[in-house]
């Protein structure tokens, strides 16, 4: 997976932890199902709770803008249902 969204203004004020955080997730979870994303999922969440990475509702707001931009409507809906699942673990 290509990095460029990293470079997104709109994640200036991200720390880079959380975004190659973000990105390595990613590239686990490329071409999954939901379903197939939930162990990825848990894991990167606790990983990321063990090492205090917390991302805030303006952090998570600017990260799903971007990872939505270009998006065909079933791929921003597959989005949408992963965090969906993500808020109801947490």
């Amino acid at each position: 997976m290509n990095d460029d969204w990293k470079n997104d203004p709109k994640l200036k004020e991200i720390d880079k932890t959380k975004l190659d955080m973000l990105q390595n997730l990613a590239e686990k979870g490329n071409g999954k199902s939901v379903s197939d994303m939930m162990p990825y999922l848990m894991s990167a969440a606790a990983s990321g709770k063990k090492n205090g990475l917390h991302f805030s509702q303006n952090e998570i707001s600017a990260v799903l803008e971007v990872m939505k931009a270009g998006k065909t409507p079933q791929e921003a809906s597959k989005i949408d249902r992963i965090v969906n699942l993500m808020r109801m673990i947490h």
